[in-house]
């Protein structure tokens, strides 16, 4: 009699004892046994037989599937057990910011997802895997939308590349993007291309529509882009604070002062406010645009090579200045 009563405080009355507002753990197929051990250790459960028997009686072992479980306090261990049969799983955010490279989103996914970014990494850069969702290593990154993402912690990539492609499907149709789009001769994929490589220019809203702007006029124009984002791409090096002469022979097709047009993928994931900076850009004459010599992180626009010149002037010697008074700081 003591036995049952116990029993049945333990299942309907006696809860979780952590201090926390609320406590997670996660399940990978290694067995109750070993789950009960972590459940105990976090404070979860008081005791693993009451857990295991309790967890056979309701055969929660056969339909138990791999995820990330979320416990609140004063949950019984009835609920527990119960939330385990019915696979209710936690979701996870998954923030997806600025990302340049395909190493950057696996190592995204490994610390946010229920896999390793090796695992990850090995699919992005399998264009087999990838052929499914329409698009390859190249024009990956494409897919990827920033914002805020919830789902299992347990996704996987096939899941999370469909997800991907649905919301960047639904991103596209929404707020007239695909008609600005075609009025401006360029295709969705395009203009997020070129949305990277502003992106990568500059911080301020205010300048990036005009720099998109000086974009689309070269690219009417068929002049060479010659952005130096993609300098830095094309050499994977994004420490770069200057451009120099000799970086501009790299013979990669990302090399956009040898190479004319857009690069063959975008350099980065823009930011949704970017894309619509570029598919509302003004119509402008510029044609040049370089950085304040004040160091703002403002631009100078202009029309002609001749007024460029003399605001391109201004900034390297303000550069060299700093460069030279840093130098000097650090003997």
């Amino acid at each position: 009699m003591l036995l049952f009563l116990y029993e049945g405080y333990s299942v309907f009355i006696k809860t979780t004892h952590f201090k926390a507002e609320k406590e997670s753990f996660e399940y990978t197929q290694n067995g109750l046994s070993n789950l009960a051990d972590t459940l105990v250790a976090k404070k979860i459960i008081l005791d693993k037989p009451s857990f295991l028997l309790l967890a056979k009686i309701l055969k929660v072992e056969d339909k138990l599937k791999p995820g990330k479980f979320l416990v609140r306090p004063k949950t019984s261990l009835l609920s527990l057990v119960r939330m385990l049969r019915n696979n209710q799983q936690a979701t996870v955010k998954f923030i997806l910011n600025k990302l340049r490279t395909r190493g950057e989103l696996a190592k995204l996914v490994g610390n946010t997802l229920a896999m390793d970014s090796t695992t990850a990494a090995q699919f992005f850069n399998n264009n087999d895997s990838l052929v499914a969702f329409n698009t390859d290593t190249t024009l990956l990154l494409s897919l990827f939308i920033p914002n805020t993402y919830e789902m299992y912690w347990s996704t996987s990539l096939p899941k999370l590349m469909a997800k991907m492609k649905d919301y960047q499907t639904k991103f596209w149709d929404n707020k007239n993007r695909l008609k600005k789009a075609k009025s401006i001769g360029m295709s969705p994929l395009e203009v997020y291309i070129l949305a990277s490589i502003v992106e990568e220019e500059c911080n301020y809203d205010s300048d990036k529509t005009l720099i998109a702007s000086v974009y689309q006029n070269r690219l009417k124009k068929n002049m060479p882009l010659q952005a130096c984002p993609t300098i830095k791409f094309a050499m994977q090096d994004f420490t770069l604070t200057r451009i120099y002469e000799k970086y501009l022979i790299n013979p990669s097709p990302y090399n956009t002062y040898k190479v004319k047009g857009l690069p063959p993928g975008p350099i980065c994931t823009p930011s949704p406010t970017t894309i619509d900076l570029v598919l509302n850009a003004p119509t402008t004459s510029y044609l040049y645009f370089v950085a304040k010599a004040d160091f703002s992180g403002y631009h100078h626009f202009s029309t002609s090579f001749e007024e460029h010149s003399k605001f391109a002037k201004e900034y390297q010697l303000k550069l060299d200045e700093y460069q030279k008074r840093k130098q000097s700081n650090q003997k």
